[in-house]
């Protein structure tokens, strides 16, 4: 994943961090 993306992270079915995303840790 890359970092300061604009968009929804779905995670467990759900919508996550919708918006800007800085950074993804998993």
């Amino acid at each position: 994943m890359e970092e300061g993306l604009r968009f929804a992270i779905r995670e467990g079915g759900r919508t996550v961090g919708a918006g800007v995303v800085t950074k993804i840790i998993g």
